[in-house]
């Protein structure tokens, strides 16, 4: 594969063009539902509580993302299966609040991005169109050669194909790199990765919780904070789980400019399983502390029904957007 090869125009359309038509590769119909169903065979025994998703919900889309994971296209070259992703850079206007607009750069109309998942040692491609005004780029966290490492900038108009294969597994990430970073990811342009082991999980729910902040006045602090997109948007439509299940968290923290935050839950404990690179928890705890790009996976049940907050224990961050309700119900 060409070194981050930046497509020109004719060259882009052509192969927008080929992708259209199943050309570029034999496509597999259906393939990314067939392999999540055999991958996750045992998971029919998971019961997941009707999710109502607001119309209105537009470039954030809070409660479609929560368990919403793009298995992208699987497609035959040369003998060898490729997962094909397609990733666009664009720009949009989300409404905070009532009050307060922001301009962000998105990935696929949406932030964050689209939760990518693979499985470990699968061939991964990512065609990368930039439609966003400015040079960008993705990089993708985990282990490739240095000319798929994202951080050769893509001009606007421009595309670019990454291609590497899919180790360790875990949870990962993917951004902008290109300067200045910090901007680039605060501006909304990262999402999450997610390279399953071989050898499944045990069945649970599983949740996606990114946490961001947004620098409205570009003062380098965040005056808002979110759960995946929109401050305040899971206090007030709480999500709903079932008593005595297990549920998966992946928790990514993307929020620039603070440090560390923490992620805590109410009345309850979680098993910590760190980077999501192992099969067995290293602690048991109720509050776990996240540095800028840090993620893991936790899990727990609730034994009692009832509203049970999660947010991080920095009282100005969970009040200024990054707080949450799970509603625990009876099956």
């Amino acid at each position: 594969m060409p070194n981050n090869l930046a497509l020109g125009k004719e060259q882009l359309w052509s192969r927008r063009q080929l992708i259209k038509l199943g050309l570029g590769g034999t496509g597999l119909a259906g393939a990314a539902a067939l392999w999540q169903m055999a991958n996750f065979q045992s998971k029919a025994i998971v019961k997941v509580p009707p999710t109502e998703i607001a119309a209105s919900e537009g470039v954030t889309q809070p409660m479609k993302m929560l368990r919403n994971f793009d298995y992208g296209t699987l497609k035959h070259e040369n003998g060898r299966t490729i997962r094909e992703f397609s990733l666009t850079a664009g720009t949009s206007v989300i409404e905070l609040n009532s009050a307060v607009s922001y301009n962000i750069w998105d990935l696929n109309g949406h932030i964050p991005g689209p939760t990518l998942r693979v499985k470990q040692g699968e061939r991964v491609r990512i065609l990368f169109l930039n439609k966003a005004g400015h040079s960008h780029s993705l990089h993708f966290h985990g282990v490739h050669s240095s000319d798929m490492d994202g951080i050769r900038p893509v001009s606007n108009g421009s595309a670019t194909i990454y291609e590497f294969d899919a180790e360790p597994y875990g949870v990962h990430l993917y951004h902008c790199h290109i300067e200045p970073v910090t901007r680039h990811i605060a501006k909304g342009l990262y999402g999450m990765f997610i390279i399953d082991p071989p050898k499944p999980r045990p069945p649970a729910d599983e949740i996606v919780l990114v946490m961001a902040g947004y620098d409205v006045n570009d003062d380098s602090r965040n005056e808002y904070y979110a759960f995946n997109g929109l401050p305040h948007h899971y206090m007030h439509h709480p999500i709903r789980i079932y008593k005595d299940q297990l549920i998966r968290l992946y928790v990514l923290n993307i929020i620039e400019y603070d440090p560390a935050v923490t992620f805590h839950l109410h009345a309850n404990f979680f098993d910590v399983y760190r980077s999501g690179m192992t099969m067995t928890p290293s602690e048991k705890t109720d509050v776990i502390t996240m540095g800028v790009a840090e993620r893991h996976i936790l899990e727990f049940s609730f034994r009692y029904p009832g509203k049970y907050m999660f947010h991080p224990h920095q009282d100005a961050i969970a009040e200024n957007g990054c707080m949450g309700v799970f509603e625990v119900i009876n099956s």
